[in-house]
């Protein structure tokens, strides 16, 4: 750390000069204006960029280097959550069709990304989502709601006999808190690789790295809720001992409890409510050990399902626990 003192000019104005190097490596001239951020942490942010657009970055895949459309799908995806904003795919032959289709997939994945042009041997895709249009917030509430109904819904698959209608569209839906992962994923990354988006969004860093955490952690139990309608198709028509389903039910209304307390406690900056929550983990617990030892009285068929699910019951309701201490951990350092 370079050590500058402040001088008085004028008898008004605080004066820094700006360390050499770092002028000489910015290319920086006499007259040329600088933008100074202020930072919630009370540090100043000095940057050459002045403007208030979004900022442009591309990325450029050969498909020389490129022979398999998953490998060229999950650059695409990396592409996507490293925050860059144009895409160009170009080859020295006609493009396979295998390839134009993971393209397609991936747009159809990526929220606001866009093919823009497309010729025999390229293709652009572009951003067309302005990052400011999606506040943190309200993607966290849409994974929320999302996420709970998929785990509503694969419990009454279960009481349905397992039917494999609701399973499957609960499984379906985990593509949707997958994309918006990924966009919370992206923001991060944009807003991390530039101040002004942080500024313009109205959220600080030290918030944005802890909603991605949150968003993390509301995807696995979105994971959680899709292994639940899987088990649920594997036991379908099977007929399910009245005490052992009740069981499963109650702990999964505990877990999903705990899920709503735990969105609520983030929503409303709440301490105590999340320290409280945690606290409540332990009973589910207990809930799954009761329903681990009714499974083992079924047929292998049916017990090993039905403990799966109870085990990812159990894990949803720890997830949710898992929010609310990184809450505590946000507002320990947030709140005087």
């Amino acid at each position: 750390m370079e050590i500058r003192k402040v001088q008085i000019t004028g008898g008004s104005s605080y004066v820094i000069t700006l360390p050499k190097d770092w002028a000489k490596g910015q290319n920086i001239q006499k007259n040329d204006p600088l933008g100074l951020l202020s930072q919630p942490d009370g540090t100043l942010l000095v940057t050459r960029n002045i403007t208030e657009g979004q900022f442009q970055r591309e990325k450029v895949f050969s498909l020389a280097d490129i022979n398999e459309p998953v490998y060229l799908f999950r650059l695409l995806v990396g592409s996507y959550i490293s925050g860059f904003t144009g895409i160009r795919i170009t080859s020295k032959t006609r493009i396979p069709v295998s390839m134009r289709m993971v393209a397609r997939e991936f747009t159809q994945m990526a929220i606001g990304f866009e093919v823009v042009e497309e010729t025999d041997m390229t293709i652009t895709l572009k951003d067309l989502l302005n990052p400011a249009e999606m506040p943190f917030e309200n993607t966290i509430k849409r994974m929320f709601v999302i996420v709970k109904n998929m785990q509503i819904d694969a419990m009454s698959a279960l009481e349905n006999g397992g039917d494999p209608g609701i399973a499957d569209d609960v499984i379906k839906r985990d593509n949707d808190v997958d994309r918006l992962n990924w966009l919370i994923a992206r923001q991060t990354n944009m807003i991390l690789k530039n101040a002004q988006l942080s500024r313009k969004m109205g959220a600080p860093t030290s918030k944005v790295v802890n909603t991605y955490i949150i968003s993390r952690i509301i995807e696995r139990i979105g994971d959680h809720a899709v292994r639940i309608a899987e088990n649920v198709k594997k036991i379908s028509g099977s007929q399910i001992n009245k005490d052992v389903l009740t069981s499963i039910m109650k702990a999964n209304n505990l877990a999903i409890s705990l899920f709503d307390k735990s969105i609520v406690s983030f929503f409303n900056s709440d301490l105590k409510g999340s320290n409280k929550n945690i606290e409540q983990v332990e009973k589910l617990e207990e809930l799954y050990e009761k329903v681990a030892l009714l499974a083992m009285k079924e047929e292998p068929s049916l017990a090993i399902p039905l403990r799966s699910i109870a085990e990812s019951i159990r894990r949803s309701g720890e997830y949710a626990g898992d929010i609310s201490e990184s809450i505590i951990n946000y507002l320990i350092e947030e709140k005087p």
